[in-house]
């Protein structure tokens, strides 16, 4: 069974399980688990509220039937008794599994669900580079904390909810037959024992482009914003910057971006804004797609130079000065970010984001 959240989670969900149908090689003492046809995996949508969310999820939900693998979909949240409901509802085939795969090792939801599995493999896919933080904390035996949390301290939930949180921590150890395997494209160095794979974006390749490339330049989104990461103005006037120096036209919004900032975006910039029905990585790969991608730090550094392979298209990141920490930001933040950037593979990376302009002195 695998528990997916967001649409960047199911595609990488449907990247293990084309690696898995693959005949894996000898070599080294772990066992080698024996290849698994796609009719074997459920893939369990714990559906986010969101629209947004909600409608790429239902495209990744066709693409993985399509591949003849399971789909259930479970609306996780709509309402109090929501939770309970869903969790009951899994909780027998939870327990017969024989394989766990998960996207957000921080989500509560998915920490509950461990508790209640008896599976003897867990299987960690991409939820962007938040696996990087994922696996650090794992190495060092910390609470799972997401980096951008602000650094005041657990409240009341966190707490009450310890006990569960602890519990599936361990799950996520290795521990007597227990395997635990961490399926990324980040560049992770996992503790003893951990199984790392790399994730190639092999399926994503097979099945779409290589796309048509045009001239021009396209922007990818953040919502660094929204998490209360960046200054909302700072990050308008960087996209402002980035697309008159760069000739971008377009702009592929993130799906948590509001759609106030991406009006004003709009207003200020004159960018085409998209909102894409699927990952970034499957609509670049389709196309057509800018020959120059543009974006800050975020997970696309790392995995449109592996989905996008081969197709000459040229992906540039830029650094995120400190002066543009909103202040509520969490103290990691820095270094997490420039961690993100310093770690691609197969990018152009530009040292600090360029400079606001100056605001216009009032008559």
């Amino acid at each position: 069974m695998a528990f997916v959240e967001s649409p960047v989670q199911f595609l990488n969900v449907l990247e293990w399980a084309h690696a898995c149908a693959l005949p894996q090689p000898a070599g080294g003492d772990a066992p080698v688990p024996e290849p698994l046809r796609p009719e074997d995996i459920t893939v369990v949508v714990l559906s986010p509220l969101d629209p947004m969310s909600r409608g790429q999820l239902r495209r990744m939900a066709e693409l993985a039937r399509d591949e003849g693998l399971n789909v259930r979909w479970e609306d996780a949240r709509g309402g109090a008794a929501a939770p309970f409901r869903t969790v009951g509802a899994l909780a027998p085939r939870l327990r017969r599994a024989r394989r766990i795969v998960i996207g957000d090792p921080f989500s509560r939801y998915v920490q509950l669900l461990l508790t209640l599995a008896g599976a003897p493999e867990t299987v960690v896919v991409d939820d962007g580079t938040a696996t990087m933080e994922f696996v650090s904390q794992l190495t060092r035996g910390e609470r799972l904390v997401r980096w951008h949390r602000s650094g005041r301290g657990a409240g009341p939930r966190d707490a009450v909810f310890a006990p569960v949180a602890s519990l599936a921590r361990r799950r996520l150890n290795v521990s007597g037959n227990r395997r635990v395997e961490v399926f990324s494209s980040m560049p992770v160095e996992a503790p003893d024992g951990v199984v790392v794979t790399a994730n190639d974006f092999a399926w994503t390749r097979s099945r779409f482009g290589p796309p048509r490339t045009t001239g021009g330049a396209d922007l990818v989104g953040t919502s660094l914003a929204e998490t209360g990461v960046i200054d909302t103005g700072r990050y308008i006037d960087a996209v402002a910057a980035l697309a008159r120096d760069h000739g971008a036209t377009r702009y592929f919004a993130h799906r948590r971006e509001s759609a106030a900032k991406l009006h004003r975006l709009a207003a200020v910039t004159g960018l085409e804004i998209v909102r894409p029905d699927l990952p970034l990585e499957l609509i670049a790969r389709r196309g057509p797609v800018g020959a120059t991608i543009l974006s800050f730090p975020s997970t696309v550094v790392h995995t449109l130079p592996l989905a996008l392979e081969g197709t000459g298209v040229r992906v540039v990141v830029f650094d995120v000065a400190p002066e543009w920490l909103s202040d509520g930001a969490s103290p990691r933040a820095e270094g997490f970010l420039s961690a993100v950037t310093g770690t691609a593979r197969g990018v152009h990376r530009v040292p600090a984001a360029p400079p606001a302009p100056p605001c216009p002195t009032p008559p």
